[in-house]
């Protein structure tokens, strides 16, 4: 495994903190008055649909953006008015933004040769970061002759080369293909841990965000809907919006109140078998079962997915069942199915 440089490998993290931030482009507010902790050394993901606010938050923590109201700290230093050079982050642009007439090794030497660093030493310095995102052998390529992911690898390179603190990421796999895309998460998780800094990644991928993220912040709207852990995020979403921009959740309603069934947690018997459910305490549990016709079971390799109408014009479910559990026959498209739930399976909403 390649090892960071001795001057990363150190390399101290530093928290970030929003307080009460807002950010406004005229009459429009993208971002509403949010409060955010990202603990140093963790891998933050802000996840959501385009135009929740996520990169407007990200570019607040740069500097890139001004913030309208509110401040922001980064290891406890207030750098709302600060410059973006004297944060103490760094930022890997969507685009990439590498310099199309410069080599790999020049591009990401090319601040140093700003300040007038010495050849010697600034391509030195730069080989090494090369080294480290295991992108040496192309040093002397021009971005035109690199792939998608080689690109990014020098636009990495060329970020951690004032070693930053924090780095902001603004949707940096968008634009691969999807082995690729793959591949990549799991070296930008590598490299966050080997290089021990907070690394805060903007995306709209759910897939994404669980896979990388230490804690999850799902935004809607210019607001924040839920901090956590990816599993608590997935598992026990706070908000009928988490639950239905994960995927994988059935939103449903009893009593007036709102709770959330896993689409691997609900359960589909041929119409006439009776569903051997207990009584629950908590009026979530269906008891007696919920009669539905099978619009389409979709395969999806080791499992189906099965779209659900149930009779009562309730709102759409999901099933996801394993293929040796799908009986087309008695549960293919048309059929008539009773669907029910356990009662420990069905997660409360936030009101």
């Amino acid at each position: 495994m390649v090892q960071p440089p001795s001057t990363l490998a150190h390399a101290s993290p530093a928290d970030i903190e929003l307080v009460h931030v807002s950010k406004r482009y005229g009459d429009a507010l993208a971002v509403d008055s949010i409060d955010l902790r990202v603990p140093g050394g963790a891998y933050c993901c802000l996840l959501g649909p385009s135009g929740c606010g996520k990169t407007s938050t990200l570019r607040m923590i740069a500097g890139h953006e001004w913030v309208s109201e509110g401040d922001v700290l980064i290891a406890g230093r207030n750098v709302t008015l600060e410059q973006p050079a004297a944060r103490g982050t760094a930022m890997v642009f969507q685009s990439y933004a590498l310099f199309p007439h410069l080599s790999a090794l020049d591009n990401v030497a090319f601040s140093l040769k700003v300040r007038g660093v010495a050849r010697d030493t600034r391509r030195k310095r730069a080989g090494e970061l090369l080294e480290l995102v295991a992108m040496s052998a192309y040093a002397e390529r021009k971005p035109a002759q690199l792939s998608g992911g080689q690109q990014q690898r020098v636009a990495l390179a060329r970020a951690l080369l004032n070693e930053p603190r924090c780095l902001l990421l603004d949707e940096p796999l968008s634009a691969l293909d999807p082995f690729l895309r793959v591949q990549m998460r799991a070296e930008l998780k590598r490299w966050q841990k080997e290089l021990g800094i907070t690394f805060v990644h903007v995306t709209h991928s759910q897939e994404e965000a669980m896979a990388l993220a230490d804690l999850v912040v799902v935004m809607s709207h210019g607001h924040i809907e839920q901090i956590d852990t990816p599993f608590e995020v997935f598992n026990r979403p706070r908000t009928e919006f988490v639950a239905r921009f994960l995927g994988g959740h059935n939103v449903l309603g009893t009593n007036g109140r709102l709770f959330t069934v896993r689409a691997d947690h609900l359960r589909i018997a041929p119409h006439g078998i009776a569903p051997g459910t207990s009584a629950g305490g908590n009026g979530l549990s269906r008891i007696g079962g919920l009669a539905c016709t099978v619009r389409e079971a979709e395969y999806q390799g080791t499992h189906l997915r099965m779209t659900l109408d149930p009779l009562d014009g309730s709102p759409e479910l999901v099933s996801m069942i394993s293929d040796a559990d799908y009986d087309p026959q008695r549960a293919g498209p048309g059929a008539r199915v009773t669907v029910w739930w356990d009662e420990q399976n069905a997660h409360p909403l936030a009101a």
